[in-house]
């Protein structure tokens, strides 16, 4: 399958591109630096451009079979990197005809707000990170309102860690025994495996351990 992924320097984009690669897909790297994805492999293309700048995003998204969002802010707690860059992802999606859409949000999300405990209701995403979690609901409200064949996945607290494959996911909002994390590499093997899950379309499976 060709894929995009944007935000692929991130810390969740690199394991997709590596883990989308090992696969046999052929990936194309979008990211403002994508020189900083120190990866070498003849079915990888970096594509340098900037998500707010359409035309780029409708070139690197061109004759594409999926897209995959897992744009990040790095270190910046404010701004609107993930909700704005989505929007123009989809409307270039739109505007070529490319359909499928893998979005990374965050559990605590919409419904899934249950599942969470008292630190990170209250210290995390209600102080903290506050800022972060009202964008990622903007972004998920914009891929829901989008014509296109999209599923949000939304996991836990990212950990370092290898890929294990053994993780809890679509798990109701009332589930309070999950532990609230999981290695960005298992998160990134859970995104690829959407790519062939037809249940997920317009769904929001949850994510952790």
């Amino acid at each position: 399958m060709k894929l995009v992924i944007f935000g692929a320097t991130g810390t969740i984009g690199r394991q997709v591109v590596e883990q989308a690669l090992e696969q046999g897909h052929i990936v194309t790297a979008f990211a403002r630096n994508p020189a900083k994805l120190d990866l070498q492999h003849p079915q990888l293309t970096r594509c340098p451009g900037d998500v707010m700048d359409l035309p780029a995003v409708e070139q690197a998204v061109r004759d594409q079979d999926a897209v995959v969002c897992v744009l990040g802010s790095g270190k910046k707690l404010t701004g609107t990197v993930r909700s704005a860059g989505t929007r123009q992802i989809i409307q270039a999606m739109e505007n070529i005809g490319v359909r499928r859409l893998i979005c990374q949000s965050t559990l605590g999300a919409g419904e899934s707000w249950g599942n969470l405990d008292f630190y990170w209701k209250y210290i995390m995403f209600g102080f903290i990170l506050r800022q972060v979690f009202a964008d990622h609901e903007r972004q998920e409200c914009i891929v829901k309102e989008s014509g296109l064949d999209w599923t949000i996945v939304r996991p836990g607290a990212f950990i370092d860690g290898p890929r294990t494959g053994q993780y809890r996911y679509s798990f109701p909002a009332t589930d309070q025994t999950i532990q609230l994390k999981i290695s960005r590499a298992d998160v990134a093997d859970f995104i690829l495996k959407q790519l062939s899950d037809q249940s997920s379309l317009h769904q929001t499976p949850s994510l952790s351990y």
